[in-house]
């Protein structure tokens, strides 16, 4: 076993044994939905990473539309997700919980909310101690094991459903049933640069293939040498290649190498590469954010899974046509070209046809 692996488990252990805890110590009531108090005010702790934020936007806007007049306070815990959401219109107030925290005890600790949602489908430390200081008269998270005795009311879902309806079923604790189709998440505003609006302006909608180099762990990325071996078998479609500014190297180099290959400006956050993706016919892409902001726009992707389930079932595709190649292992660099190869000439053959 990697040392990564055991370093997991412990940690795993050490949560889980918090949560054992906590439990002894409070045994909240559960109580049946729907929830019929008062709600002037909620608070979301949202997730850290980018694909967790971008899950969560149907929520927020979902709920925007159910509820005007509630004031929705997001409670962050990366600088990355606070700057996301910085200029989101669904939301009243931001609250950073690891920045100042005099600031963060009078935006949130002093006050008393009407509704807590802790978005975690599984024990956190960090969410659970929130969960506990953060005052509400009611308080609501995701049914897990170690999460009972902790809310007075639960999203009853399966752990494998995907995290963008376990959010928006938030709404039917409140009494509202909300089509799937409404859950599309999307990008909230964020400055985009002219050379962006330029480029984008030039590419003509759905006649070119893009694909994504970066992901967010060692294990998701797929190697350069594969990419190069997909543009040089498909020498008849245009590609146009982004990335995340730690990637901009390989970009380079893929755009220089391969004559079937559109060299694009840098993006500078999420918005920016979701004004490409918009105008593609389908994104090449690991698991990571870029698959959701695919489906921000509904454009289709082919994505590189590793061999965890539950990485392919809570955080797959969403609300877009899309096809999985799934890796034999745990890592993304496992799959073969060929797989990827078959996949992407199977979209292309079928949708031109």
């Amino acid at each position: 076993m990697s040392r990564e692996k055991k370093d997991w488990k412990k940690k795993r252990r050490f949560r889980q044994a918090f949560a054992r805890i906590l439990q002894k110590l409070f045994n909240r009531p559960l109580l049946s939905p729907p929830y019929t108090g008062p709600l002037s005010t909620i608070a979301i702790l949202a997730q850290e990473r980018y694909g967790d934020a971008i899950l969560l936007t149907p929520l927020l806007k979902t709920f925007k539309k159910e509820f005007p007049e509630t004031a929705v306070h997001l409670v962050t815990f990366s600088k990355a997700v606070t700057t996301f959401f910085k200029s989101d219109p669904n939301i009243t107030t931001i609250h950073y919980a690891k920045g100042n925290q005099i600031t963060y005890f009078n935006g949130i600790l002093s006050q008393k909310f009407d509704v807590l949602f802790n978005t975690k489908d599984h024990p956190s430390t960090n969410f659970l101690l929130q969960s506990l200081i953060i005052r509400a008269r009611c308080k609501m998270g995701v049914h897990d094991e170690f999460h009972t005795g902790l809310f007075d009311f639960f999203v009853d879902a399966d752990f494998h459903t995907h995290i963008a309806q376990k959010n928006c079923a938030l709404l039917k604790l409140l009494g509202k049933e909300i089509p799937a189709l409404s859950c599309r998440p999307y990008i909230p505003p964020m400055p985009v640069s002219e050379k962006i609006r330029s480029f984008t302006a030039t590419l003509k909608p759905q006649a070119v293939s893009g694909i994504n180099l970066s992901a967010g762990g060692k294990n998701r990325y797929w190697t350069e040498k594969k990419w190069s071996e997909i543009i040089s078998s498909h020498p008849t479609y245009l590609f146009l290649i982004v990335s995340t500014p730690r990637d901009l190297d390989k970009k380079k180099r893929l755009e220089q190498h391969h004559h079937n290959v559109i060299p694009s400006p840098s993006t500078k956050n999420l918005l920016e590469a979701g004004m490409i993706v918009e105008r593609l016919k389908v994104l090449l892409t690991p698991d990571t954010a870029m698959v959701h902001v695919a489906s921000c726009y509904n454009v289709p992707v082919i994505g590189l899974y590793g061999q965890a389930f539950q990485d392919q079932t809570r955080f797959g595709p969403f609300l877009i046509q899309n096809k999985m190649v799934i890796s034999p292992t745990a890592q993304v660099q496992d799959i073969a070209v060929t797989s990827v190869a078959n996949a992407l000439r199977e979209f292309l053959e079928n949708t031109t046809s």
